[in-house]
């Protein structure tokens, strides 16, 4: 690959909104997202409802995510040897049925705990394989110097999904237990359609494979440990990710303290969630502006900052501004770093890298579920609150003193002494 990330778009390529692939992906992703996101809210609302346990709730939260500790490389390493695109269809009929299978339950009156954690983990897996393989396809349906804009809209999306999903699934959830997990089926049926009605090869021409699987998981580990920048970012998200896990319980039972209503909470996730899409909409204008040096420590301190605010405010809707503050902070991370990521990778092992990232990014998240559900059974809300905080803290002055964050590579020309991977042999 030799394009960049800040190349100008030639007059000649096809806008984003009117690439016809592009599009289809953007919304079958959206309104599955968006199912997601309802039953993100509803999961922890029908486990403290039916127990009254934070630690639950955690442990349910823990279970849902493990597949994002479990599997990346597997899932990276498949992705780069299957049909992506089906690949991703065959994950929506698995996860549509799945969730389903909890509505039916709760119907039923026959939903137990184990129940609910063996679909938690069974979703959870789908949803690695899903999210490696949709991430792979992008700069496979959009033109190179689209690629940083292509992010923004899919961040948006995401943050749009989270916007309207988190309050939507509150508001479901008190109609009725079931409701929230009926209408993530449906999403899942809505994404798969249009799937389906995509054209492009989501990949491009592979030869053939001829090395052992044990080998190509760790392709894209090699390849990634190799890229000083992209190493310690890698670890950085890591750590924040496994804090914002924590938090995101942590909010919920600030809340429920404070005699916040499952409505309410679901409101103030979608409060927070417009400061997602807001950061969505900027990221471009800062990859633009700011060095990627500028964005990682900025965004590190930033979060420090704000953590700790969440101790003096009370009302529910205020917890959710703040959290917005910190929300409005991510997109542009993830825009500007990523962007450089699928630039400098070769389309061969994209799904290994983003397995290999994902592993140590999203492998976090599960621990942060169940570290937070043990903090707050232990030490209760504000407590935790400022553990986190002094997590966040430690974080940012990583990030402030580590030399290839301090050296970070400009995303002109980034991809111009991009490795090519190592070819694998057979055994």
């Amino acid at each position: 690959m030799t394009h960049t990330a800040r190349e100008e778009v030639p007059p000649n390529v096809t806008p984003l909104l009117r690439n016809r692939d592009f599009v289809l992906l953007w919304q079958a992703a959206a309104v599955s997202g968006l199912g997601s996101n309802a039953t993100s809210v509803a999961y922890p609302l029908l486990i403290l409802a039916a127990t009254g346990s934070p630690a639950d709730a955690g442990l349910t939260g823990f279970i849902a995510l493990l597949p994002q500790l479990l599997f990346q490389l597997p899932a990276g390493a498949m992705v780069d040897r299957w049909n992506r695109r089906r690949t991703m269809i065959a994950c929506d009929v698995l996860r549509g049925l799945a969730v389903g299978s909890v509505a039916a339950a709760l119907m039923l009156h026959r939903l137990s705990l184990p129940h609910v954690l063996a679909v938690g983990f069974a979703e959870g897996t789908l949803t690695v394989c899903f999210r490696i393989a949709a991430s792979a396809a992008v700069p496979n349906v959009v033109h190179p110097s689209q690629l940083a804009a292509a992010l923004s809209r899919n961040e948006a999306r995401a943050r749009g999904a989270a916007m309207l999903g988190q309050p939507l699934g509150g508001l479901l959830f008190g109609l009725g237990r079931a409701v929230p997990f009926l209408f993530d089926a449906a999403s899942y049926l809505w994404s798969l359609t249009g799937l389906l009605l995509i054209r492009r090869e989501f990949q491009a021409e592979r030869r053939a494979r001829t090395a052992p699987m044990r080998r190509e998981l760790t392709e894209g580990v090699r390849w990634l440990w190799r890229q000083p920048f992209l190493r310690t970012t890698t670890f950085l998200i890591a750590g924040s990710n496994l804090l914002f896990q924590a938090l995101f319980l942590t909010v919920i039972v600030m809340a429920r303290g404070r005699h916040g209503s499952s409505a309410a909470i679901g409101v103030m996730f979608g409060v927070a969630a417009v400061g997602g899409v807001f950061g969505s909409l900027v990221a471009p204008w800062v990859e633009r502006r700011l060095s990627m040096r500028t964005v990682v420590i900025g965004a590190n301190w930033a979060w420090a900052a704000l953590v700790p605010v969440l101790l003096v405010v009370r009302d529910p809707y205020l917890i959710g501004v703040v959290y917005a503050l910190m929300c409005f902070v991510g997109p542009v991370w993830n825009v500007v770093v990523s962007a450089y990521q699928l630039a400098v990778t070769p389309d061969a092992i994209q799904g290994r890298v983003l397995g290999a990232v994902g592993l140590v990014a999203f492998g976090a998240i599960p621990l942060g579920s169940l570290f937070g559900g043990q903090l707050l059974a232990g030490l209760g809300a504000e407590a935790t609150v400022w553990v986190l905080t002094a997590w966040m803290v430690l974080l940012a002055v990583t990030a402030a003193f580590s030399p290839s964050v301090r050296s970070a590579p400009a995303l002109t020309g980034a991809t111009a002494g991009a490795e090519e991977p190592e070819p694998t042999p057979a055994a």
